[in-house]
């Protein structure tokens, strides 16, 4: 489902505008990389969790050369899909 089809979804479910739709999935975007961009948890409970953490220096392989390469340490973005989502994903 792309963003046109969800704006349209969420405004027959909820009775708003199409484009009000789209400006609540617009502001939720914003909304959404500024948390995380300062380290913040959201939590949508049943659906999902975005969350920052901490990924530990390591070895790895070039995948071309197959040498090994450290790896750096960084951050990463982790999202979980809740039990409700994971639920409607089984059908």
């Amino acid at each position: 489902m792309n963003k046109t089809d969800l704006a349209s979804t969420i405004a027959q479910k909820t009775g708003v505008s199409v484009k009000d739709a789209n400006a609540v999935i617009g502001g939720l975007n914003d909304v959404i990389l500024e948390a995380v961009g300062r380290g913040e948890k959201i939590q949508l409970p049943g659906l999902l969790t975005i969350e920052v953490v901490d990924r530990a220096a390591r070895t790895g392989r070039n995948p071309q050369t197959g040498e090994e390469i450290q790896i750096a340490a960084s951050k990463a973005a982790k999202v979980t899909a809740g039990s409700k989502l994971k639920a409607a994903a089984k059908g």
